[in-house]
């Protein structure tokens, strides 16, 4: 495969800009000087208005998955209850983490199905510390009612813990308003830079429950990052990813000269022409979608055509120099997935169509190429 002509499509990491990639070669500085310190402050202004929020923000030298464990470990004692909400891969990755902490009571779907905001009322009525959510549950391609959690979560005395990891940056997502506790984002979904960073923001009231606590994780102890932020040079309480915040810092200048009205836009755009194309191919998207859920904007998630599996379709992708993701765990095989998230642009919608169609061509899937071509580029006319 050569990397140098090959297009990532997949939920990520995602294509990175050139300025990006020429950021991180920039020297080394002190990470206890005023040159960090400005690189920390610029990210953090720019990331509070991706977030919607006025909460506090931090970056964490981690992974979606540091900063999902930071959320959760920082603020459950072992007593705790925690509701886990579940129809995802990554749902159950918070239920897991969450066990680690505390007493977890899933709330757990079929994945793909939808949350019911009922059963969810039932178990709030019966006392929780915490609720946690994946808002975009990447590996099925459903985009969960975030703003109807946080309601319920608030009305019923629960902090809210919503992973925006892939939302964030590409969709609409409102932390304030959705009452939402702690929300996090990991650096190479749609805000296109390289894996390794994660933000989270940090409520008063999430905090407040932070004093309460028996024990909290040392590295990723998020009392220890406020701390550190509110120092007249504004630093990490541990060595940055020096290089990543260079990064960061250049992906979200183009974030803020995109605008985001318009970023979301795109992305909604990009997702909704791939749903078209796939349509009109006669191929299935697999979410079951409810009155308050929907499917996500930032990545499709697609059933295998009969006689073809997820993996042969990924596979053959991949051979004509278009990644994509296949199913993970349960669903491996089952379905396909094609994500739209960071800097991708409607021609690189438009090419990987064009190679999807010719794959399930060549598989007898198809009887012929165009249909799908045709409904995206209708879409994508309306940017």
């Amino acid at each position: 495969m050569n990397l140098e002509d090959t297009l990532l499509m997949m939920p990520g990491p995602v294509p990175v800009a050139p300025r990006v990639l020429r950021a991180m070669s920039k020297p080394m500085i002190n990470h206890r000087s005023n040159a960090f310190s400005d690189i920390y402050d610029d990210c953090r202004q720019i990331l509070a208005d991706v977030f919607n929020t006025k909460n506090d923000i931090f970056v964490l030298s981690g992974s979606g998955t540091a900063a999902m464990e930071a959320a959760v470990g920082c603020i459950t004692n072992p007593e705790d209850r925690i509701i886990a909400l579940e129809n995802g891969k990554f749902g159950e990755r918070f239920k897991n983490i969450a066990k680690r902490y505390g007493k977890v009571e899933p709330l757990a779907y079929e994945w793909g199905d939808s949350i019911d905001l009922g059963q969810l009322e039932e178990k709030l009525e019966e006392g929780a510390k915490a609720v946690t959510l994946v808002h975009n549950e990447t590996s099925t391609g459903i985009l969960n009612p975030a703003k109807e959690v946080g309601k319920l979560a608030k009305e019923y005395g629960a902090l809210f813990i919503m992973d925006g990891v892939t939302s964030l940056g590409g969709d609409l997502v409102k932390v304030d308003e959705w009452n939402v506790d702690i929300a996090l984002v990991g650096s190479q979904k749609c805000l296109a830079t390289p894996p390794g960073l994660s933000a989270v923001s940090v409520s008063k009231k999430a905090f407040e429950a932070m004093d309460e606590m028996e024990r909290m994780p040392y590295y990723l102890d998020l009392k220890a990052y406020k701390k550190s932020s509110e120092k007249t040079l504004r630093e990490t309480p541990y060595t940055p990813a020096i290089p990543l915040f260079y990064a960061l810092q250049e992906a979200l200048h183009i974030i803020k000269e995109e605008g985001m009205e318009a970023r979301i836009k795109r992305h909604c755009t990009e997702a909704a022409a791939v749903r078209a194309a796939v349509e009109a191919m006669g191929i299935e998207m697999l979410p079951n979608l409810k009155e308050h859920s929907h499917y996500s904007n930032t990545v499709s998630a697609m059933k295998a055509p009969e006689g073809v599996t997820g993996n042969d379709i990924k596979k053959d992708m991949q051979a004509r120099g278009v990644v994509i993701a296949g199913g993970q765990d349960r669903l491996s095989g089952k379905i396909f997935r094609i994500g739209n998230m960071g800097n991708v642009q409607p021609k690189d919608i438009l090419l990987t169509v064009a190679e999807l169609e010719i794959v399930l061509k060549k598989r007898g899937i198809v009887s012929s190429v165009g249909a799908g071509i045709e409904a995206a580029s209708d879409v994508l006319d309306t940017l």
